[in-house]
């Protein structure tokens, strides 16, 4: 007998050969496939799944962006490694698919074995992965070294010292200065929830209760060069304790995420469109029944996949087999749902239905799963059409192709662009010129252009050295580069870091032209992003480096354009051009939902500035008392300048 797949009640293990799965295949295949009827709807569901999740090019696509920007980030601040995972970086961009970052804070070992050769185990803290035996899926942060680093505050119990939860945030938490975070889930949050921080431990090793996963029977799926990578990339440790259990605040979960997304990437397209399809069933049919909304998670369908891929042979995963292949993992999860009982696909005693699947719900959510299995491929189509107002992001029209749907996700991912620190600016230039050298996809070779574009606007803000200040500092043709090079983000906001460059340099006039440029085409133009200037900004306006001082700012392009413009028409002594601008600042922030809620404070404080400047102090002071009042990010400077007037 060989355990194939996890069904337990209570202590019961259910246990199943691999001859009946096989037995149970041919049986169902060979029935199946003698309808032409089906044949013709596998063709339609096939096509339609297409449209939707995306051709192979495409995924593949998708998949490679998020491993070029991870690899970007890291020449950005080596000390914080940025990992990204969810259906996005796997691949799959469909309604609700998310993108979860973890950054890495630290790293841990997996036993007190791959501990003996740091060196200065005295002056740092060394932490060890303890398994949990209640547990399978978390473990313990055990100190085996006490050292003087941020790790130094411990939870100590009769079994030794142990890094909890509670003093992984404490740690995090000063990080941030002022900013009002709390703990949401796993992650560090605003009040209002609008952006979650997640942060985690890193092990280079798996854990060792993971090493039978590597050596296990299987058929052709993951291959071994994949399973190798596998070994090597270690684990995450994510600050979140089970759902049932007393010792929560000293159990971290073992996360797979890195593994995960490496085995996702190993998918041929049967497999991926599968995935989607699986995906697409959950929030189109499964979560619209309120009797088992919530139940499942793409998670558990994700696994369920996993199992199966690994248990049948890869001839299976054949696009005509595409409906057999949707239904092993519906079986897959009735036999779990059936026994209350999901197998982790590296820890299979870890059961992943603790706390949400039991005898008091599980029958109605094998029902509903054993309805959409016996419905056939017929009745899948059918529900899915019918669901969210025909499916129509499924059924969507011939030119809405899918290689539109790739640009808007870089789009979306490249407006979240974190700027590096200024010390690295010309490394990670260097590091994504190397990139483009070796890549050839023309999406790939877009998205480095454009990550080179953003920073060569902020290494174009690089103040000069006190040894080379002079007159003709910015007229230097490398600064002058960066500054071409960064018109190539897009149609407005490295021209905009032009017109700054020359106001700054006192040509009022150049400035104006661009703006005169810029502002009609900001409302044309659907991909405009925020103009950001980095900390101690040598292109921002003199006017406005108290916003700069201590930390990098986006203001919005429409905002940037009518403050430039009133600057200049100030400097050039003409007072009807000048109040003309300021009332286009002042309209443009009056309808503030046209606004992104983390840049209204720092605009409101731009528009006080030049109530300040135009001498209408009370204006001025209604604004930085309105900028302090904002929902999201609030920018410090108003409450400065607040109080500067309140000293006139």
């Amino acid at each position: 007998m060989i355990q194939s797949g996890f069904g337990i009640t209570g202590i019961q293990h259910v246990q199943y050969t691999k001859d009946f799965e096989k037995e149970s295949v041919v049986i169902f295949t060979t029935k199946y496939l003698a309808s032409a009827e089906n044949d013709s709807k596998e063709k339609e569901l096939v096509k339609q799944l297409t449209k939707k999740v995306g051709t192979e090019i495409d995924i593949r696509n998708r998949q490679r962006l998020f491993i070029i920007l991870d690899m970007i980030y890291k020449n950005h601040i080596p000390s914080l490694k940025k990992i990204s995972s969810g259906s996005l970086a796997e691949g799959l961009d469909l309604p609700g698919s998310d993108l979860d970052v973890m950054y890495v804070t630290y790293e841990v070992h997996d036993d007190i074995e791959n501990i003996r050769d740091i060196k200065d185990q005295e002056q740092r803290s060394i932490l060890v992965m303890e398994k949990s035996i209640d547990h399978p899926g978390f473990t313990r942060l055990k100190f085996i070294a006490k050292g003087q680093t941020e790790l130094d505050s411990y939870t100590s119990t009769g079994k030794g010292s142990y890094f909890s939860i509670n003093n992984f945030f404490n740690t995090l938490k000063p990080k941030f200065g002022d900013l009002p975070l709390s703990l949401h889930g796993p992650c560090l949050s605003d009040p209002n929830q609008n952006f979650d921080l997640a942060f985690c431990l890193r092990s280079k090793y798996l854990p060792t209760n993971v090493i039978p996963w590597a050596v296990r029977y299987r058929q052709q799926w993951p291959p071994n060069p994949v399973i190798d990578k596998i070994k090597k990339s270690g684990c995450l440790l994510v600050p979140i304790g089970p759902k049932i259990g007393s010792d929560s605040n000293l159990l971290w979960r073992i996360s797979f995420s890195n593994a995960e997304k490496l085995l996702v990437h190993s998918f041929n397209l049967t497999q991926l469109l599968c995935y989607g399809l699986l995906k697409v069933t959950l929030k189109s049919i499964l979560n619209k029944n309120e009797g088992v909304k919530d139940l499942l998670c793409s998670y558990f369908l994700k696994t369920a996949l996993f199992w199966v891929s690994e248990e049948v042979n890869l001839e299976m995963f054949q696009l005509p087999k595409l409906f057999i292949c949707f239904s092993l993992c519906l079986d897959k999860l009735m036999l779990w749902v059936n026994n209350c009982y999901c197998p982790n696909f590296f820890i299979p005693e870890h059961n992943m239905f603790l706390g949400k699947i039991d005898q008091s719900n599980n029958k109605i959510l094998l029902s509903v799963l054993e309805s959409i299995k016996n419905g056939g491929i017929g009745g899948l189509i059918t529900d899915l059409i019918a669901a969210e107002n025909g499916f129509n992001r499924l059924l969507r029209t011939q030119d809405e192709t899918s290689f539109i749907m790739v640009d808007f996700l870089f789009y979306r991912m490249c407006g979240s662009y974190m700027a590096p620190i200024s010390s690295r600016f010309y490394e990670v230039l260097s590091f994504i010129e190397t990139l483009l050298m070796y890549e050839q996809s023309a999406f790939i070779v877009g998205a480095c252009n454009y990550c080179k574009a953003k920073l060569s606007q902020h290494t174009a803000q690089i103040p000069p050295q006190p040894t080379t200040i002079n007159k003709d500092f910015y007229m230097n043709k490398r600064y002058h580069r960066h500054l071409q090079d960064g018109t190539a983000t897009d149609a407005v906001s490295g021209w905009l870091l032009y017109a700054s460059y020359y106001y700054v340099t006192g040509q009022y006039k150049a400035t104006l032209e661009i703006t005169e440029y810029i502002i009609p085409r900001r409302m044309k133009v659907a991909t405009i992003e925020s103009i950001n200037y980095v900390q101690h900004s040598g292109l921002i306006p003199e006017e406005l480096v108290l916003e700069v001082q201590d930390k990098d700012i986006d203001i919005p392009v429409i905002v940037m354009s009518h403050c430039l413009r009133f600057l200049c028409y100030y400097h050039l002594g003409d007072i009807s051009s000048r109040k003309r601008a300021l009332r286009d600042l002042h309209l443009t922030l009056k309808d503030k939902h046209n606004m992104q809620l983390g840049k209204l404070s720092d605009s409101i404080t731009i528009l006080g500035v030049c109530y300040e400047i135009a001498g209408d102090k009370n204006r001025a002071y209604q604004c930085y008392e309105e900028a302090l009042k904002c929902v999201g990010v609030l920018r410090s400077t108003a409450k400065i300048r607040k109080s500067k007037l309140l000293e006139i």
